[in-house]
């Protein structure tokens, strides 16, 4: 759980499990760039360990990333949080100041990031495949930008999509509707998957019949592992606009050290952080 500190810069990630974690790599990168000496650790902790590692090592940190399970229950040991952090219910950036340690979420920043780079537009009717965690800051930020949302789920995620829906109607006095997967057709002006079907392993799964990405305008991925899944296969087929998980993931962390140091990075840069991070997934494949 102890992170050996050996440059005057320490940042990490708190979560459990972290397997293969591309973030050491993405902020390596990240702070070369921007010409900063630090290092990047993982910090695997359990959820019943997490207030002991808070304690003993995260809060010595310069800053840290905040992944699954940790990016709710993390919120009790912090003193602030950013208003999207607050809306969203969750953080997975931490910034740790002299006086009070403050919790950001930037996979929205990352999101809305991301999709400006592959030049789609958030907006008109969005298609939103899913309900968890990452499907949750997305429907917020579609309602956000008043875009007409409809939430496609599995019969089974039918309570949890209502939940969600009336917790937009509680924050935003938006609404939005909540359809099965199945009953999906095309013509939207952008489809997101924000589940994990056809991530590393099951490759070959894809959320929604190719009819429904190929009727609409634009598609993004949440997913990043393989970089070209079967959803965004039918986006490049098709030939509307599309784009996978990596850039979000890649942006997110960017979003973090702007918070963390103040630095900006260019589309130029996060291209080539996505190019190295890419290359090192295929070494893991």
């Amino acid at each position: 759980m102890q992170i050996k500190q050996t440059r005057r810069y320490l940042y990490g990630l708190a979560g459990y499990p972290l397997g293969h974690s591309m973030s050491p790599i993405i902020h390596s990168e990240l702070f070369k760039i921007c010409g900063i000496d630090a290092t990047y650790g993982l910090v695997e902790v359990s959820s019943e360990d997490l207030g002991d590692a808070f304690r003993e090592t995260l809060s010595g940190l310069r800053g840290f990333n905040v992944t699954i399970p940790h990016k709710i229950d993390i919120i009790r040991y912090l003193d602030e949080l950013s208003p999207r952090a607050r809306l969203f219910g969750a953080v997975n950036t931490v910034d740790v100041r002299e006086d009070k340690v403050v919790g950001y979420n930037t996979d929205c920043a990352g999101f809305l990031k991301a999709l400006k780079m592959a030049d789609i537009d958030l907006g008109g009717n969005v298609l939103l495949l899913g309900c968890g965690g990452v499907a949750r800051m997305i429907a917020f930020e579609s309602i956000l930008a008043e875009a007409n949302l409809t939430i496609a789920v599995r019969r089974e995620d039918i309570l949890q999509a209502q939940e969600l829906k009336n917790e937009i109607n509680e924050k935003l006095n938006k609404s939005c509707e909540i359809i099965l997967l199945d009953e999906a057709k095309g013509g939207y002006d952008l489809v997101v998957n924000a589940t994990p079907v056809g991530m590393f392993p099951k490759v070959d799964a894809c959320p929604v019949s190719s009819d429904v990405i190929a009727g609409s305008k634009a598609a993004y991925d949440v997913i990043y592992n393989p970089q070209e899944t079967q959803f965004i296969k039918h986006a490049r087929e098709a030939g509307i606009k599309y784009s996978g998980g990596l850039s979000m993931l890649v942006w997110q962390a960017a979003v973090a050290q702007e918070i963390w140091n103040g630095v900006k990075f260019s589309d130029d840069n996060i291209a080539f952080v996505i190019d190295v991070t890419q290359k090192e997934l295929e070494k893991n494949e």
